[in-house]
């Protein structure tokens, strides 16, 4: 099972930074948007069972497993945003029937709480993002501001 509802899409950015083992490595970069059901009470639960300490150990290996070497999950309102640098191989199959099935019992818990963005594709939850501005990009250009 893809983490999250994570649907595969080609936008992805080379990035080359500290994964969680603290080695340097080259990975690819995915961001992803999803709303949260506009209910202010739902949303402050969601943000606490995403606390360190909240998230069910099976689901954070099964993350892992997957190749997924950093997670950010950023919220505004009821707007979220997953950033997540992960290996070239990624997606990878997790071998832990356990990891498996709690992920999937974690991601039942966390639909209540989650709607799809109207543009979401057929069973997409988490909506890939397009990178439209990369800095690293304008390399060499100037950097004054004439008009």
């Amino acid at each position: 099972m893809r983490t999250a509802g994570v649907q595969d899409h080609d936008d992805t950015a080379p990035f080359v930074g500290n994964s969680y083992s603290g080695r340097d490595v080259v990975s690819k970069r995915h961001c992803f948007a999803l709303d949260l059901v506009h209910d202010a009470a739902l949303i402050q639960e969601y943000c606490r069972m995403h606390e360190p300490g909240s998230v069910w150990p099976a689901v954070i290996d099964h993350i892992r497993a997957q190749g997924i070497e950093s997670m950010e999950i950023w919220q505004r309102s009821d707007r979220l945003l997953m950033i997540i640098d992960a290996a070239d191989d990624y997606p990878r199959s997790d071998p832990s029937e356990l990891r498996r099935v709690e992920n999937a019992r974690w991601e039942a818990c966390m639909a209540i709480f989650q709607r799809a963005l109207t543009d979401h594709a057929p069973g997409e939850k988490w909506s890939p993002m397009r990178c439209i501005f990369r800095l690293t990009d304008h390399v060499g250009e100037s950097n004054s501001w004439e008009f």
